[in-house]
């Protein structure tokens, strides 16, 4: 009742809440009514643009251009050769498209070099285990490391096993609960095993399925913490050695990295535009990340996301539509370093962010969309609610919190309004950042869906009288 009572109070004061934002910085107030009778004059643009992406000509080519983007140029790892050829298929693919202001620019980014790796356990029997180096780490000493294991659940029985560390290579085999929340035993688990004297670290993949495949991604080792070398190990090897440990069995690993960092490589953010016909200052940003991990091909993680944001684009042109604002797609680089790329473009461009009035990100799979998640006051919630209604003939009207993406996050954090593509994405984790993460993972009406949504949100965002509220 208490949650009833607000939102009928909110919808009473709305009108004399949201303001227009104008070039002087000046605000009037604008009924809402008017703001929505806006919006609703765009359902013929809205449906042009999802029959052109769903059913017309344009039906299948995100999926067609990923497919040939991924079977051209594979797996896009920061700093290597295949990122810097992906960058240059997806620049000139741009150009070719007649898009406005397509240009590159440079950032600074990791690179980091897996080498050869391997990992046998030789007690209590002998078994090749499968594993992925985690991002960042270091290699093992020529010959490798040979060491008896010492199996954890958590962070916090390590702590009460610290004394049993020594020497050992720790395995976490932690229980999947939540990406946000088992992702810390990757990110941190190499520096709280080397703070208890381990001489390794190996990590129970990231993921709630497995068929013994393990998974990558990036790590943190902690400042003034000895460096160890740390892997990702399957679900089955995990567990099959907690079970080992429980029985009291001695388990012996021989461990050999070849990983190695290398001097930062230069790169780029990759943009492209539709040039806004009144108000070009003004932005709305879409975006995906062009770099991968080393394994698979990169096309759920996030390839799809990158070929979207360029579809949006090529929707909109096709159309002859002409936005208020700069329709601006930005193809990051480093994103899995932690966004390196994109806070490289944050800092170069937020003394314009006065002029940003939207920034999207498609990170997390372009599987059937049901909507997005976003962030933002209360006055531009309503606005999104009333774009979203828009998407109807497609049933992906979800309007949920939170927008989230390594990429735009600091946009958001500034207090521009940001949106993510949120998709039906429980198999996302199956394959994120492993060899599985294939074309094979990919469904090309789900990515014309995904390609609708993402345009018709770009497209009205841009066009309406006013920007969003901040």
């Amino acid at each position: 009742m208490i949650k009833q009572l607000r939102e009928l109070i909110f919808f009473a004061v709305l009108p004399y809440l949201l303001v227009k934002q104008c070039d002087c910085n000046l605000h009037r107030v604008k009924p809402f009514s008017h703001v929505a009778k806006e919006i609703a004059r765009y359902a013929d643009v809205a449906k042009s643009i999802i029959d052109l992406a769903v059913n017309g000509k344009a039906q299948n080519r995100s999926y067609n251009r990923l497919a040939d983007f991924t079977d051209t140029v594979g797996n896009r790892v920061s700093g290597s050769q295949n990122l810097d050829l992906a960058i240059k298929y997806v620049y000139n693919g741009l150009h070719k498209d007649g898009l406005d202001n397509v240009h590159l620019e440079p950032a600074k980014i990791p690179h980091w070099v897996r080498g050869k790796e391997s990992a046998v356990m030789l007690l209590p029997r002998n078994h090749t285990l499968a594993i992925l180096g985690l991002g960042s780490s270091v290699g093992t000493p020529v010959g490798g490391i040979q060491a008896e294991v010492l199996v954890v659940e958590s962070f916090e029985e390590l702590e009460r096993r610290a004394g049993e560390a020594e020497g050992k290579i720790v395995v976490f085999n932690q229980p999947f609960v939540s990406y946000g929340e088992t992702v810390e035993y990757r990110e941190l688990g190499a520096s709280k095993a080397a703070r208890v004297g381990a001489v390794a670290s190996l990590i129970r993949s990231i993921t709630p399925l497995s068929i013994n495949s393990p998974h990558t991604g990036w790590q943190d080792y902690e400042v003034g913490v000895r460096r160890i070398p740390t892997a990702c190990i399957t679900v089955e090897d995990a567990q099959m050695m907690g079970r080992m440990a429980r029985r009291g069995q001695k388990i012996l690993v021989h461990l050999s990295m070849e990983a190695h960092t290398l001097p930062d490589a230069d790169s780029f953010n990759t943009v492209a535009e539709i040039k806004g016909k009144e108000h070009s200052e003004q932005v709305v940003l879409l975006s995906g990340h062009l770099d991968s991990w080393d394994v698979g091909q990169g096309a759920m993680d996030d390839g799809g996301g990158a070929m979207i944001t360029w579809e949006a684009l090529s929707l909109i042109k096709d159309l002859g539509l002409h936005p208020r604002r700069t329709l601006r797609a930005v193809l990051w680089t480093g994103e899995e370093q932690g966004g390196v790329g994109a806070a490289q473009y944050f800092q170069q461009h937020k003394a314009n962010i006065s002029n940003f009035d939207l920034v999207m990100e498609s990170d997390m799979g372009t599987f059937a969309p049901l909507g997005l998640q976003f962030s933002g006051n209360a006055r531009a919630r309503a606005v999104m609610r009333e774009v979203m209604n828009l998407l109807q003939p497609i049933n992906t009207t979800a309007l949920e919190d939170h927008g989230e993406g390594t990429d735009i996050y600091m946009w958001m954090d500034a207090g521009v309004p940001g949106a993510s593509l949120h998709t039906a994405n429980r198999k996302y984790f199956w394959f994120h950042h492993s060899e599985g993460d294939t074309m094979s993972v990919q469904d090309p009406l789900e990515m014309n869906l995904c390609s609708a949504l993402w345009a018709v949100v770009a497209f009205v965002v841009a066009d309406l009288e006013d920007m969003l509220p901040r």
